[in-house]
Order: C-alpha cells, then sequence, then structure tokens
C-alpha cells in the first residue's frame, strides 16, 4: 500500500509503504516525524518471513534508498562477522587475543581473552596520546597504537564502552586469523550476497546518496554530560567535540571504521538483521540459534566506567529485550549515537532498522524507538490474530 501522506497542514510527507495491518506504524511514524525539532531525514524498515512489512521515510532530500552515517550500528555488523568466525571455528572466544595478535599482549594485556574484549571488559577504550580524527577514521592505524596502551582498568574486573576503538580491536584479531580485514568479511558474506544498503568502506560512487548528519538541536534546559576523563579519551573530545561530524568525513565512510563509520539504510540495517536469522529470503541464516544464544547472553551489566551509568552488554551486541521487553529477551543489536536503531528479534521474526540524519540529544531517540517498536509489535499481534 503505498503511503504518501503529510503530517500535518503544512508538515513533512511520509513516503513508502506498509502491509496491510501496519497503517498504525506509519501513523507513529508520522509522529516521531512531526515532533522533529527541525527538518531531519529519517527511514524506518521491518522484515519479516521475507517480506518487507515497512518501508517508510521522511524529511529534506531524503529517499528510501538514501544512505547517512549510522554510528555505533556500524559495531553490530563487525559482531556479526566475529560471531560468524566463531561460528565456523575460526575464532575461540575464550582465547587470548595475543594468541591472533602477539604485539597486543604488551602492557598487562596477554591474558585478556575474545570475550572479554566483545564485552567491553578489556579496558583499552582509547590512548593516552588521544586520537586525531583523522586517526579515529583508520582501524589498522589505531590498532598499532592501542597494542602498546595499557588497560585503564585490571581487564575482566569492570566495564566500559569501547566506543571508538572496538572496531580497530576486533578487526585486527580478524585479520591475524583469517588475513582478511573485517570489512572484507561483511562485505563479502554479508552485505554483497544480500544486496544491502550497508556498508563498511562506502564505494566513491554511491557518495550522491549519502545524507550529511546534522548537528544537534539543543531543547529548552538540555543539560551538560558531568565531566569524565575516561570519557573524554574514549570519545576523542579534544579533537571532536561533537561526534555529529564523524561520518561526515570522506576518510571516515571510505575506509569503513568499525566502531562508527558505518553508512547504511534503514533497508539496509534491517535486511542484515534479517539475514542473520534468516527472514531476508529463502536463504539459511548467517547465525544459528546455538550462535545467536551464545552472542546474546548478557556478560557485562552495572555501572559503566566510561559512560558513567547503568549499561549492559552481550558479546558486543546490546541485550535489546532488557531496553524493549515487547521484543523477547533474545533480541540482539546494536543502536547509533545519531538516534538510529538495528536489531533481530528472533522470537518475532524480524529484521528493523530505524535511521536519521539529525544527531539526536538526550533519551529523545530512545522515545522515538520505543513508540515505532510498540507499534510493529502491536502490528504483528494483530495480523496473527
Amino acid at each position: 500500500m503505498t503511503t504518501d501522506r503529510r503530517t500535518g497542514e503544512d508538515g513533512p510527507t511520509v513516503h513508502g509503504e506498509v502491509r496491510d495491518g501496519f497503517e498504525g506504524v506509519r501513523d507513529a511514524f508520522a509522529q516521531v516525524v512531526r515532533e522533529q525539532p527541525e527538518p531531519t531525514g529519517q527511514q524506518l524498515a521491518v522484515y519479516r518471513n521475507g517480506e518487507c512489512l515497512v518501508d517508510l521515510w521522511a524529511g529534506p532530500e531524503t529517499q528510501g534508498s538514501s544512505l547517512t552515517g549510522v554510528f555505533s550500528v556500524s559495531k553490530g555488523a563487525v559482531y556479526l562477522v566475529v560471531a560468524m568466525l566463531v561460528q565456523d571455528g575460526v575464532l575461540d572466544l575464550d582465547r587470548p587475543v595475543a594468541s591472533y595478535w602477539p604485539e597486543f599482549g604488551q602492557a598487562g594485556k596477554d591474558r585478556i581473552t575474545l570475550r572479554q574484549l566483545l564485552a567491553h571488559q578489556a579496558g583499552v577504550v582509547g590512548a593516552d596520546e588521544v586520537f586525531t580524527v583523522e586517526e579515529l577514521a583508520d582501524d589498522r592505524l589505531m590498532a598499532g597504537r592501542l597494542a602498546a596502551q595499557a588497560p585503564y582498568w585490571e581487564p575482566g574486573t569492570a566495564f566500559g564502552y569501547h566506543g571508538l576503538v572496538i572496531g580497530a580491536l576486533t578487526g585486527e584479531v580478524v585479520r591475524r586469523a583469517t588475513g582478511r580485514s573485517q570489512q572484507d568479511w561483511w562485505e563479502q558474506r554479508v552485505r554483497s550476497p544480500y544486496g544491502l544498503d550497508f556498508y563498511l568502506g562506502l564505494p566513491e560512487e554511491l557518495e550522491p546518496r549519502y545524507l550529511p548528519v546534522l548537528p544537534a538541536v539543543p531543547g529548552p534546559g538540555e543539560t551538560v554530560e558531568e565531566e569524565n576523563p575516561l570519557r573524554d579519551i574514549a570519545f576523542s573530545t579534544a579533537y571532536m567535540p561533537d561526534l555529529s561530524v564523524f561520518p561526515n568525513f570522506r576518510l571516515t565512510r571510505a575506509l569503513g571504521q568499525g566502531a562508527a563509520g558505518g553508512v547504511a539504510s534503514a533497508r539496509g540495517m534491517a535486511g542484515a538483521y534479517a539475514a542473520a536469522i534468516g527472514v531476508l529470503d529463502d536463504r539459511p541464516a548467517l547465525l544459528s540459534a546455538e550462535t545467536v544464544e551464545a552472542f546474546t547472553q548478557v556478560h557485562s551489566e552495572g555501572i559503566d566506567r566510561v559512560g558513567g551509568g547503568e549499561n549492559s552488554f552481550a558479546l558486543g551486541f546490546h541485550p535489546l529485550g532488557r531496553r524493549y521487553p515487547v521484543l523477547g529477551p533474545d533480541a540482539f543489536g546494536h543502536g547509533g549515537a545519531a538516534g538510529a536503531q538495528a536489531f533481530a528479534s528472533p522470537r518475532l521474526g524480524i529484521g528493523y532498522g530505524y535511521g536519521r540524519s539529525r544527531f539526536a540529544l538526550g533519551d529523545s531517540a530512545e522515545k522515538e524507538n520505543i513508540l515505532l517498536i510498540d507499534e510493529v509489535v502491536r502490528a504483528i499481534d494483530r495480523t496473527a490474530a
């Protein structure tokens, strides 16, 4: 059903299609679009049982095929690669990282396992000599410097979000174990076979489809985060006080930095997770049920040393059933700083992708996803009845 529709008298138009019974999702998306303080490109896609149930978009210069920076949604692609290599027997979760990458064993890091690294327990959240923006774009360069870096806490005793470096760390493990980059694995086993618009390394010919990430618009009473020196190291705030600019550098997009340099559409994000659990087309799932179970078990929970608040991690992925209980306990994926969200819910059999081109502040994007996800689940329940 075509759903070009204005959200109000002078409001933006929502474009795209929803399956019959999912009109409530379209209405919720229209509400989200209408409530933006400034014009924002937004997309939503949901796949189930080989069918695209929801494919919506709105905002200036935005099409269903538009691409934008998805920040930490990129990590989900990296973790899918690692999970597939563990499933294949190429990587061992309980083997020390240094056994794959000997240089990493310096400065008290010789016993850190791949499992601890994925659970954000390694303590290697950045470097004493903070990375510049150009260095942050280059996973291999960062890995070379992180190999000599001492952890910021005793590995395994605490956890903290390795926000901009986890892709460099897992990427070097993958490279040493296989001789190929995780970006190559993603391209050859996931993105290209399924024709997904989710890139770890955006080809130059696709640059005209890229929507630059726009800076956040502070709302009334917007508070400044408390000082946290470890967060400043982890996010290189000395060189990048505004994270929203990171994917707008061509170098970031071209190299496909694994932690935050991915570029995607909502269709691409939803399609990747649908492929992971076997609900995109007739092909077998990329991940077995046993692998999904292993990678969705919570390994870290409590106070995040970097974020400063409550957080939890499975093996890399966020255990999203905790954040969105309607999805079920086995939901897994990863959100992004601008407000993007992407995940699979094996219980519901869906892959979900939501993207936005304007950086979000506070919990505004979280509220958007709660509204949209609730409507998706209601629609599935209604249509299954």
